[in-house]
């Protein structure tokens, strides 16, 4: 089978979150499961960009409104990431260095999947199905049936959607639909909801299947999904949950190169102790206590705005007795309010404004708990990193945080859950853990080696996504 993923990220070329660590890995897998997989995403102009050897595949032009513009695909030559990466390239639109955030991201996206669309069309012979992420791509599917520059070889394809993260669903004024490709009027409709043209509420609708990142994300969907609720209510037929793996070759102790001190399952404790010392050196800490971490966007949605409190509540219930190292980046004001912790908890609290591959993998490494007390998370990968690396998950019961986590108070328990986005339910999360983990010898070592043995790579995923494109086929 030939399967094209088209998305705005794909590590290590471009990635803002966990949609490009998807994207980088689930392709691999299904190459190695016999299939042939390929990638396409836009040409940003990242280090990644400039590190490879790349050849010229495609070159032809399209219309964005009533602009003209020319369009390249590039190739990487190397086949490095386990499966083809192209690359679109669009002059004035898609030559940026971030991914996302620009006034004119619309028309951005929208030329990337006009040009998707037409060099597919060109191919002499067509994939046996095409999988779009998130809605950067969701008006694929309906430019796929309904476009008439398109439709007549690519209507027969089938057509998956991923939703990743429907807080964000691309919605754009109707006033601007002298930016979409000529297409058939009696479809409009697909394209609308609640007034506007939603790419994401149109890739639901005009995909053959749709998908979400985890089984519990796919229920809650149907109670909350940012004005969507009711759509995905009524599309459940055509919708599964797919938990997200991780790249196990990429996330592992034993080999990772961002690692100074490596280990396994039998020399975990000692691995882990080393890499706890190494990271507590660099921001003051002290390598005795118990160490939580916080890795992800400083934003609502994540709950990283209660973190400030949370965390000046836990040090002065716990004085010089615990400890927290927070990495990240987002809004000015939890930024700020962070990095205003440092001076008064100095000694207890590490921040780190911004991002850093490598400090990621070190403090997965080095952590003892990894603290995730999202208000909405689909599926989650933080925390099935902290499993891979012996570091045990403290998630709110949410999503793919709920599907992966099961609290050590229940059976097969491993880590700590707890129910609401609150200051008082961190705390109280905390207490557990330095009560139930680390002021009993021994249980921490035990948890870990249990955890280190689970498996949540992507070879189960990948499978279960061939399997739901067999059945379209």
């Amino acid at each position: 089978m030939e399967i094209v993923h088209v998305a705005a990220e794909c590590f290590p070329m471009a990635k803002a979150g966990g949609l490009g660590d998807v994207i980088g890995a689930l392709p691999k897998y299904q190459v190695l499961q016999g299939h042939v997989a390929k990638v396409v995403v836009p040409m940003y102009r990242t280090e990644f960009l400039y590190q490879q050897q790349w050849e010229l595949v495609h070159e032809s032009s399209q219309y964005i409104g009533s602009q003209f513009f020319h369009y390249s695909v590039i190739k990487e030559k190397s086949n490095r990431l386990g499966f083809d990466l192209y690359l679109v390239d669009i002059n004035g639109l898609l030559d940026r260095e971030k991914i996302y955030g620009y006034p004119d991201d619309t028309e951005r996206f929208i030329a990337f999947q006009n040009a998707v669309c037409d060099w597919i069309y060109s191919w002499t012979h067509l994939p046996d199905l095409i999988h779009c992420h998130d809605h950067h791509t969701g008006l694929v599917p309906f430019l796929m049936q309904y476009g008439y520059d398109f439709k007549e070889r690519l209507s027969t394809i089938p057509s998956v959607f991923t939703v990743h993260n429907a807080q964000y669903n691309g919605a754009f004024s109707w006033e601007q639909k002298y930016l979409l490709p000529a297409c058939d009027m009696l479809h409009w409709s697909l394209l609308d909801w609640h007034g506007q043209i939603n790419p994401l509420a149109t890739a639901v609708k005009t995909a053959w299947r749709v998908t979400t990142v985890s089984k519990g994300y796919l229920q809650e969907l149907t109670n909350s999904a940012a004005g969507l609720e009711h759509l995905f209510a009524h599309e459940k037929e055509k919708s599964s949950g797919i938990l997200n793996g991780i790249d196990t070759e990429i996330w592992d102790p034993a080999h990772d190169p961002y690692l100074l001190f490596h280990y396994t399952v039998k020399t975990v404790a000692q691995g882990k102790r080393q890499n706890k010392e190494e990271l507590c050196r660099r921001f003051g800490l002290d390598s005795e206590r118990p160490l939580f971490c916080f890795i992800g966007r400083m934003v609502g949605e994540k709950a990283a705005d209660l973190l400030p409190a949370a965390i000046a509540a836990c040090v002065a219930r716990h004085p010089q007795r615990i400890s927290f190292l927070i990495l990240g980046s987002g809004e000015s004001s939890i930024e700020q309010q962070l990095d205003m912790l440092t001076e008064p908890l100095q000694g207890s609290v590490g921040v780190y404004i911004g991002y850093q591959e490598a400090l990621s993998h070190l403090m997965y490494a080095g952590a003892d708990f990894m603290l995730m007390p999202s208000r909405v998370e689909p599926c989650g990968l933080n925390q099935l990193y902290a499993l891979r690396f012996g570091t045990l998950p403290i998630v709110r019961a949410v999503g793919g945080l709920k599907d992966t986590v099961i609290d050590m108070g229940d059976k097969g328990g491993f880590g700590i859950r707890f129910e609401q986005a609150t200051v008082e339910d961190i705390m109280h999360a905390v207490d557990r853990a330095v009560t139930l983990y680390y002021d009993q010898p021994g249980h921490l070592e035990h948890f870990r080696e249990q955890v280190m043995e689970i498996d949540h790579s992507w070879r189960h995923a990948a499978k279960q996504y061939l399997q739901l494109y067999k059945s379209i086929q």
